[in-house]
């Protein structure tokens, strides 16, 4: 299951088709006001408010917020940006509702304000703000009250386009129907602080509409935690993975991504070890298995031999020309990968060398470094998730792009991006672990689309669940954890979807 993330050009296209079937613009305007003014309440006792309201609809919603606000006893003051003439039509409206006295900016214009509501600018912003408006952006930043905006922190574009001018940043963002690129995706994720994403009552049929620019993970499907035929099942039918090593100074990496895979549901996972790090893998490991690799063994006949149905390669694996020829044998195998670290890393100098050998059943996972190594930085206006589908399209397969808004891309597919995780697997080896989750599901046969985006869910609830302190040796023993709560989440899914389809 996931949650459609829009352009904001096609928000707006869900408005229109809001109204188109009967639903009035004032009508979305207090549902959104009043969802600010409420979020406001839950998380702050009544202190002195400034609303900064803008020519459009965002001000309209920041009018009926303070109108609101005012009416169940906050003391609430109103400015606009734009004279009254210079409002659209339905946030002069708005600005009726309210009623009340409208201020003029003046040099000290924050008063007595002890939380800051913006609502001068909404996602749909393209070009830097200027003049007293930036002033008013800057004299907020640099005055350290608390912020809440309405959409989008005023100054930041909401397809993630960086923009030159100043911006704000919230503490809490409220926005509304669909959540946009800017508020998933570093760095305008951060600037948004905590977002809350409301029903405003946009009617059914508004899918048909627009093309989500990606979707979030939410709810993923995970076949190896679902096997067929239960009663009949033994270790082989649920998936043979292999773990390729590093030497005996740099085998914690594969120890990792192979533990990943076993507690993510592979059946048998073997980690291929070369002669000098023998002895310190067999000293740690008891259920996962051990094979010799050397360097002058063929890896095709390695992965063969073991029947694996999924392999990783990269993790301390080493950069150079033997990590190069290594990849590509593999590739020659017709196994689905997980390519990590240095198996990327090793093709810096030469990416079309691998993208030329890359199947459909590969599955990258660069962080930003290990990306910009091997594909560049892309055109400059791009943002993060336009980085991961051109390459995923240049591969021919699918890209995992890590970071705190995890982008998974595959050619011909809509995206999806997993902020389910926490800063704590900003740690060694976090990703190794990932590396051996995704290859559990592609050996038990899921796309790699699917194991891919399954895999950073877990990986994320796993370190959620960990918490503070954490290192990625905590990880694979939170996955029981998290493959747990998938399925209660799925079972809670699937009553939800039978009692909305048939009643109670």
């Amino acid at each position: 299951m996931t949650t459609a993330i829009l352009a904001t050009a096609d928000s707006a296209v869900c408005d229109h088709f809001a109204i188109e079937n009967g639903v009035e613009v004032q009508t979305l305007m207090d549902r959104a006001g009043r969802a600010v003014a409420n979020a406001i309440r839950a998380r702050w006792a009544p202190v002195p408010v400034l609303v900064l309201a803008g020519p459009g609809n965002n001000g309209g919603d920041g009018l009926v917020a303070a109108r609101v606000l005012r009416e169940v006893g906050w003391p609430v003051r109103v400015m606009l940006l734009a004279a009254r003439e210079g409002l659209s039509t339905d946030a002069a409206r708005a600005l009726d509702g309210w009623g009340g006295l409208v201020e003029s900016p003046a040099s000290g214009f924050l008063g007595d304000a002890a939380l800051v509501i913006d609502a001068l600018f909404g996602a749909g912003l393209s070009r830097p703000v200027e003049g007293s408006a930036a002033d008013w952006l800057v004299r907020i930043r640099d005055s350290g009250l608390p912020v809440v905006s309405v959409d989008l922190p005023s100054g930041i574009n909401g397809d993630a386009r960086p923009l030159a001018g100043p911006h704000l940043t919230a503490d809490l963002t409220i926005t509304f129907h669909c959540r946009k690129l800017a508020h998933l995706v570093e760095p305008f994720a951060e600037m948004c602080g905590e977002t809350v994403c409301v029903d405003i009552g946009i009617p059914d049929g508004w899918e048909a509409r627009v093309t989500p620019v990606a979707r979030e993970v939410d709810n993923p499907d995970w076949k190896p935690v679902e096997p067929s035929g239960y009663l009949s099942l033994h270790k082989h039918a649920r998936g043979r993975v292999a773990v390729f090593s590093g030497g005996s100074q740099s085998s914690g990496a594969g120890r990792l991504a192979a533990a990943g895979a076993l507690r993510a549901g592979a059946g048998v996972v073997t980690l291929c070890t070369p002669p000098s790090a023998s002895l310190v893998n067999a000293a740690h490991l008891t259920a996962i298995m051990l094979a010799r690799w050397g360097n002058d063994d063929q890896i095709g006949d390695v992965m063969t031999g073991l029947r694996a149905e999924a392999a990783v390669l990269g993790p301390a694996l080493g950069v150079g020309s033997a990590t190069r020829k290594a990849v590509l044998g593999a590739l020659e195998a017709d196994v689905p990968l997980v390519l990590d670290a240095d198996a990327l890393t090793s093709f810096a100098d030469d990416a079309d060398s691998l993208v030329d050998q890359l199947h459909d059943r590969c599955v990258l996972t660069p962080h930003h470094g290990e990306f910009s190594r091997l594909f560049g930085e892309g055109r400059p206006n791009w943002n993060k998730l336009e980085q991961a589908q051109s390459a995923a399209d240049r591969c021919g397969c699918t890209v995992l792009l890590k970071g705190p808004a995890t982008i998974i891309a595959t050619p011909g597919l809509t995206p999806w991006i997993n902020r389910h995780a926490c800063r704590w697997l900003a740690t060694a080896g976090s990703g190794d672990v990932l590396a051996g989750i995704i290859a559990a599901g592609l050996a038990a046969g899921m796309s790699p689309h699917d194991a891919a985006a399954g895999a950073t869910w877990l990986h994320g609830d796993a370190a959620l669940r960990q918490g503070a302190g954490m290192t990625a040796e905590d990880l694979p023993d939170a996955l029981p954890g998290a493959l747990q709560a998938l399925q209660r989440r799925k079972r809670q899914t699937a009553a939800l979807s039978h009692l909305l389809s048939h009643g109670s």
